[in-house]
């Protein structure tokens, strides 16, 4: 992010808005330059679209709200709004459509972020709300790096030999075990303030929760293979009905990518097949696995606002902070973010990341299941689009939050909320637990 001290507040806000745009854009270039033109119009899993149908998609919604809502100018092109509106046609579908071919969706984006750079330069970031703190170009940053993720869940996906490389993870710098109790009291859920939060996160709004205790990472590898080899994908007390259902109607026998090797089990990821790292987070978990999981253990999985008050919460202020360290943006001494590794990191990795209760890694290397439904706030109103997120609530999805090891920061703070069906496990979802305290453990 680039800003400048000395310079007036439109100026470094359009400094960061550029950098952000560019980032993104930089992010996709590599995605979708990894692999020939075959791959990018190949669709590798009928839940996931292929490549250039996101990258056109990026492009076409940056073309709608900077180019024609925003800027007020002329299409680039209005012919294809229909192809890539998510609305309209379901993935497995995508392929039949007479979709923009690599190069000329590349072309696309191309004259569109030209254009969008152009507005920029002239724009005045008061007035509308769509405007006001340069909202609606965040907007766009973060649903860019949003497809940057879906895209790299879609490389994971994808068959043949590794095209994708980046440095592995820190080792643990700290050992982290056991869990942590959360006080009861009052802490402040969601946001009315920060200029870019979405319209699920908002709006801010007090919540009262009773004490709870809360595991200090994310479930391991080592752990969640505990649970298999006790059998626990074939012992139905530890699921719920549905998910019991879709085990035994979809064979799970272990998280994706699993699978025996010798006499352990390994993983594939990114074309490249390697044992389990024990104490790395589990990850492509679905809601029903990680539920089953936690049942065993004898736990449960936190709720939504559990996970952010242990997330956010400070206990010497009282105050609810951006990020578990506070508020300034992450580094990579915070978190494991912005595919910068294709791996969650070791626990431990990441002690300057930990919240003021001893919490870690609550922010990057998988995103977290919750127990709770997908529905809006108290006071909620959708902003800009209802698309975004209201036509998805109610009880048929399953927030998580946190971010993953793929998620960008500007999509990502203590207030971001995910949302997937509880089937779902080919994206970076892993988990941790929670338990209900005894008043006696809070004496």
């Amino acid at each position: 992010m680039t800003t400048r001290s000395d310079s007036p507040p439109s100026e470094s806000l359009r400094d960061r808005i550029a950098a952000e745009l560019t980032l993104a854009r930089k992010r996709s270039v590599r995605l979708t330059e990894a692999v020939d033109d075959d791959d990018l119009v190949r669709q590798h899993s009928p839940i996931m679209s292929p490549l250039v149908w996101d990258l056109a998609h990026v492009g076409n919604q940056e073309e709608l709200w900077l180019v024609r809502d925003v800027g007020g100018r002329e299409p680039v092109r209005r012919d294809i709004d229909d192809l890539y509106d998510a609305f309209k046609h379901p993935r497995r579908d995508r392929p039949a459509l007479p979709l923009l071919g690599p190069a000329e969706a590349r072309r696309y984006v191309s004259t569109v972020r030209d254009k969008v750079f152009d507005l920029l330069d002239g724009i005045r970031f008061d007035g509308s709300r769509l405007v006001a703190d340069g909202f609606a170009f965040g907007m766009i940053a973060q649903h860019e790096q949003q497809h940057d993720e879906t895209m790299l869940a879609t490389h994971q996906l994808r068959a043949g030999p590794p095209v994708l490389a980046a440095p592995a993870p820190p080792a643990a710098a700290v050992q982290v075990a056991g869990e942590v109790l959360i006080p009861a009291g009052r802490f402040d859920m969601g946001t009315s303030t920060d200029p870019w939060a979405l319209d699920n996160e908002r709006p801010g709004h007090p919540v009262e929760l009773p004490a709870y205790a809360i595991d200090a990472a994310p479930v391991t590898n080592a752990a969640y293979l505990a649970f298999v080899a006790d059998g626990g994908y074939a012992d139905p007390r530890w699921w719920s009905e549905p998910g019991w259902q879709h085990r035994c109607s979809a064979g799970l026998t272990a998280p994706m990518h699993w699978r025996p090797d010798g006499a352990g089990w390994g993983y594939t990821r990114f074309g490249r097949f390697a044992p389990l790292v024990p104490d790395e987070p589990v990850v492509h978990v679905s809601f029903y696995e990680a539920e089953a999981y936690a049942a065993w253990a004898g736990r449960r999985l936190p709720t939504e606002a559990e996970w952010e008050k242990a997330a956010r919460w400070d206990p010497v202020s009282g105050r609810s902070r951006r990020y578990p360290w506070g508020d300034e943006d992450p580094t990579p001494e915070h978190a494991n973010l912005g595919q910068r590794h294709l791996a969650p990191a070791p626990v431990g990795a990441y002690p300057a990341g930990a919240s003021p209760l001893g919490v870690h890694q609550l922010v990057g290397d998988v995103w977290e299941w919750t127990a709770s439904p997908f529905l809006g706030y108290p006071g909620f109103a959708a902003f800009p689009y209802r698309e975004y997120s209201e036509v998805f609530f109610g009880s048929g999805y399953r927030v998580l939050r946190g971010g993953s090891f793929g998620t960008d920061p500007v999509a990502c703070r203590g207030t971001f909320r995910n949302w997937d069906l509880p089937i779902r496990r080919q994206i970076f979802s892993g988990f941790r637990c929670a338990r209900d305290v005894r008043p006696d453990e809070t004496a």
